[in-house]
């Protein structure tokens, strides 16, 4: 069931807010699909989805490899019966206060704060669509 990423019912943005772990799909330079397991952060507010990763990893390379106009990617999360999916553009972000508010964002989702990692950057989605059954 589709539903707007910016307007999600509460059922769906109380899922996102559940403690899962979720999958990036990232398209590789080929074009085959690279689909790893991540922690993701949902805003609706402001139609964002972020993941923190360290800069040398193979999802940040594909979405490097992308250019300017950034990657498709999806973000994904399940539970028995509920599902989640969240597309967009993603665009790599190395400023030192959008790298802290997601980790800020990663704390509060997941229960911990990531120990410090001088190569984190954060993959930002800029969401076009959302779906699922939450």
């Amino acid at each position: 069931m589709a539903t707007d990423p910016k307007n999600p019912s509460d059922s769906y943005l109380g899922f996102w807010r559940e403690y899962h772990m979720c999958t990036l799909t990232t398209p590789r330079p080929d074009g085959t699909p690279h689909v790893v397991a991540v922690g993701v952060t949902y805003d609706p507010e402001n139609g964002r989805a972020r993941v923190i990763t360290n800069k040398h990893s193979r999802k940040v390379a594909n979405v490097l490899a992308a250019g300017a106009e950034g990657a498709r990617v999806a973000v994904c999360q399940v539970d028995k019966g509920r599902w989640a999916t969240l597309e967009g553009v993603a665009h790599i972000r190395t400023e030192a206060e959008v790298v802290a508010d997601a980790v800020g964002r990663y704390a509060d989702r997941y229960g911990r704060t990531p120990a410090p990692n001088p190569d984190r950057v954060v993959i930002e989605i800029a969401l076009t669509r959302a779906m699922g059954r939450a």
